[in-house]
C-alpha cells in the first residue's frame, strides 16, 4: 500500500526543514542548533499557507488548527517574551539530542515524529460555566479537534476537571498535534455561599466568544466546513477568545476574596475571558533544558512531572517556569495576578491499561513514601523515591511490548516488501518482526496525567495540596456540560496500533 511503501519509507531517507518562522525568531544560538537539523535535511517545509489566496476552496479542519496553533504561538511570543526564550532553548537542545543520537532520529523519521517536532505545541485555559464548554467545544470542532480523557484534579486540590481537545487520527495529528487541556471550574467547591454567588453572576454576565467566532461556527456547522476566506477570519476572532487582557471586571476586594478562596478561582471568574496561561513546545530531552533554564535566566519548578527519566520515555513528562506577575486594572483600583507562565514537555510511549495501572501503582507509591506535596524542600528526596520505585517498569521497550504494556506502530521494511509472495514470507506478525520484515516503534503518548497537570497548576498558583491521589470525579456532570461524551484515549490508541498491523499486513501478504 502507498500509505508504507511511499510515505513512510520515503520519511526515513529524509529529515524535515524547521518552518520558516522559528527560524526568524531563534537568536544566535539556536540558529547554530537549528542548522545542524537543516544540514541533514533534503525536503523544505512549506510556507504558512494564506487561505485566501485560495477563497473558493473548503479548507480542511486539520489546516485550520495548523494556522491557528501558529497564530496562537505568535501572539503568546508577543505576549510573553520568555516564551519566545524557552522556544529557542528547546530548539538547541533538540537539535543537540538529534545531533548526537542518530538512533533516535531515526526513530523520528520511520514515525514522521521529525516533521511535526518543531510545530508541537499544547496550550490550557480555565472556563467557568457549562455554556462556555459546550461552546469551545463547537469552536474546537471546525479545527478537527475533539475532547479526548477526562481528567479530575479536585483529589490534588485543584477545584477543575477537565478535557483535552485534540485530533484523533495519527495522520490529523501529523499535520498539527496542536492540543489544548480545557478545564471547566467546580463552583460548588466554593464554599462561602454568598460568593458562590458572585461568582455564578460575575460569570453569567461575561460572553468569552466574539459574536464573528460565533457566526463561522454556525457556518461550519451548517455547510461542513469554512472556505479559505471564512477559515482566515475564523482564526482572527477565535483567537480573541484565548487573548490576555490587563483590566478585571470585579474591584480589588472581590479578587481578594476569591483569591483566597483559591487562586485558580480568582483567575477564571475574574476576568473578561480564559486567557490562554501557558504554550508547550515538546523537547527530546527534558532534563537538559531542565538543567540548561536558569542559565537563560528562567527559572524552572522544583522537579519534573510525571516518571523519572528512563533509557526509554513512557507518558509524559513536564516542567514550567513560575507564573509571571502582571499589573491588572480592577474596577477600582490597580493591582497584578499570576496566571500565564512558561511549560516545555517530554513524550515517551502510550500506555495500555495494564501499563497505565503499573504506572499509577509506583506513582502512587513513590508519593506516599515522600508524605507530602513534591517541592524544593523535597526535590531530591522525591528523584530518588520515584527512580526506587520504577525500577519495577520495564525501561525497555521489547519487555515492554511483550507484556503488553504500551502501545506500538509497525512499518514494513524494504527487506519485507522485496519478500512479497516468496515462499518463505514469514505469516506471523512476530514471524515478521523476526525476520527484520516489519519494523516496530513506540505509539507516541498524545495526552495528560491529572497528577501532572495539577503539580504544574499548583506550581504556579503556590496552594497547598493533598499528597495523596485517589480519584473524586464527577464526569457524568462534565459531559453533560459538554454536550458530548470524551473519548477514551487508550481506545484511540488501540485502534491506532491495530491499523498499522492491518496495513502492514495488506502490503506484505494480502
Amino acid at each position: 500500500m502507498k500509505f508504507h511503501t511511499g510515505r513512510f519509507l520515503s520519511s526515513s531517507r529524509h529529515l524535515i526543514h524547521l518552518q520558516n518562522e522559528v527560524l526568524k525568531n531563534l537568536r544566535l544560538q539556536g540558529d547554530v542548533a537549528l542548522n545542524k537539523i537543516q544540514q541533514k535535511a533534503t525536503i523544505r517545509a512549506p510556507a504558512i499557507r494564506n487561505f485566501s489566496m485560495h477563497s473558493t476552496a473548503q479548507v480542511s479542519p486539520d489546516e485550520i488548527r495548523k494556522g491557528f496553533s501558529k497564530a496562537m504561538s505568535d501572539m503568546y511570543r508577543d505576549e510573553v517574551p520568555l516564551y519566545g526564550a524557552l522556544m529557542d532553548l528547546v530548539a538547541e537542545i533538540n537539535a543537540h539530542v538529534l545531533d548526537t543520537q542518530p538512533l533516535l532520529a531515526q526513530q523520528l523519521q520511520r514515525t514522521g515524529e521529525i516533521q511535526r517536532l518543531d510545530m508541537e505545541r499544547h496550550g490550557a485555559i480555565r472556563l467557568g460555566t457549562a455554556t462556555e464548554l459546550a461552546t469551545i467545544r463547537r469552536l474546537f470542532a471546525v479545527m478537527g479537534m475533539q475532547p479526548v480523557g477526562y481528567y479530575d484534579l479536585t483529589p490534588a486540590g485543584v477545584p477543575v476537571h477537565s478535557t483535552a481537545f485534540r485530533a484523533v487520527h495519527e495522520q490529523a495529528l501529523q499535520t498539527s498535534p496542536f492540543r489544548v487541556f480545557t478545564s471547566l471550574l467546580r463552583l460548588e467547591l466554593i464554599e462561602n455561599p454568598d460568593l458562590r454567588a458572585f461568582a455564578e453572576t460575575a460569570l453569567a454576565k461575561r460572553s468569552i466568544f466574539t459574536s464573528g467566532a460565533l457566526a463561522l461556527i454556525e457556518k461550519a456547522e451548517n455547510q461542513g466546513g469554512l472556505n479559505a476566506q471564512d477559515a482566515d477570519e475564523f482564526i482572527r476572532q477565535a483567537l480573541e477568545t484565548f487573548r490576555w487582557h490587563h483590566t478585571a471586571t470585579v474591584t480589588g476586594a472581590q479578587y481578594q476574596q476569591l483569591s483566597d478562596q483559591h487562586r485558580l478561582i480568582a483567575d477564571v471568574v475574574a476576568f473578561k475571558g480564559p486567557h490562554i496561561n501557558h504554550l508547550t513546545p515538546r523537547t527530546l530531552d527534558i532534563d537538559q533544558v531542565q538543567a540548561a533554564m536558569p542559565g537563560k535566566g528562567i527559572t524552572p519548578k522544583a522537579v519534573i512531572e510525571g516518571p523519572p527519566r528512563r533509557h526509554c520515555p513512557i507518558l509524559l513528562r513536564q516542567t514550567s517556569f513560575k507564573a509571571l506577575d502582571e499589573p491588572i486594572a480592577f474596577t477600582d483600583a490597580q493591582g497584578s495576578h499570576s496566571a500565564r507562565f512558561g511549560e516545555i514537555e517530554q513524550r515517551g510511549v502510550a500506555l495500555t491499561p495494564k501499563g497505565r495501572a503499573l504506572y499509577d501503582q509506583l506513582l502512587n507509591a513513590a508519593r506516599d513514601a515522600l508524605g507530602a506535596f513534591p517541592n524544593e524542600g523535597n526535590a531530591a528526596r522525591y528523584v530518588e523515591l520515584m527512580e526506587q520505585h520504577f525500577q519495577a517498569f520495564p525501561d525497555n521497550h521489547a519487555q515492554m511490548r511483550e507484556q503488553g504494556l504500551a502501545y506500538y506502530r509497525y512499518f514494513p521494511t524494504e527487506q519485507g516488501l522485496a519478500a512479497r509472495g516468496s515462499a518463505d514470507q514469514p505469516r506471523t506478525l512476530e514471524a515478521l518482526i523476526a525476520a527484520g520484515h516489519i519494523d516496530v516503534e513506540p505509539l507516541v503518548y498524545e495526552d495528560f496525567l491529572p497528577v501532572s497537570a495539577a503539580g504544574i497548576f499548583q506550581s504556579n498558583l503556590g496552594d497547598a495540596a493533598q499528597s495523596h491521589y485517589a480519584a473524586n470525579s464527577n464526569q457524568a456532570e462534565f459531559e453533560q456540560a459538554l454536550g458530548q461524551r470524551t473519548i477514551d484515549e487508550l481506545k484511540l490508541y488501540g485502534e491506532t496500533q491495530q491499523r498499522s498491523i492491518d496495513e502492514c499486513t495488506q502490503a506484505l501478504l494480502a
